[in-house]
């Protein structure tokens, strides 16, 4: 069954603030193989300008996901999760994301198209610190595959 397209364009509620921590940053540096000091030496970050340790551009990913957790979870909107692989992922940032931050995320969905059967869902989360200073815009791509004809 084909998404609802009177979705496009609500927004659901800012999640709860994300405390980024330096830790969470080295971990996630070390598991996709990024060794730029700056992940991970406070000092090599504040040489580069920044007041301590940055993230990883696709560090945020893990927290706008858990945000979409919303959109994906409406039960109004319908959306067969079991079916749905990550199709694309792209993110515009104003600033790094910083060790200290506490990041809100705010999503919505900006498309549901059908296409050969299946259903894509782009959703854009807002990213912005306890300040309500933007950080970053991050867009996920959801493709719900079609249901398998039954012969």
């Amino acid at each position: 069954m084909a998404l609802d397209q009177s979705f496009v364009g609500r927004t659901y509620p800012p999640t709860e603030p994300y405390e980024v921590g330096r830790e969470k940053i080295r971990e996630f540096a070390e598991a996709v193989g990024d060794t730029n000091p700056a992940y991970t030496d406070a000092e090599a970050a504040k040489a580069l300008g920044h007041p301590d340790v940055i993230a990883p551009p696709t560090f945020v990913f893990a927290i706008t996901f858990k945000a979409a957790g919303q959109v994906i979870q409406d039960p109004q909107l319908g959306l067969d999760y079991s079916r749905v692989v990550h199709g694309d992922q792209k993110f515009a940032y104003t600033r790094p994301v910083r060790a200290g931050d506490r990041l809100s995320v705010t999503s919505t969905i900006e498309a549901i198209k059908s296409l050969a059967g299946n259903d894509i869902l782009d959703i854009r989360g807002e990213v912005h610190d306890e300040a309500g200073e933007h950080v970053v815009t991050a867009w996920t791509k959801l493709v719900a595959r079609a249901a398998d004809e039954e012969a």
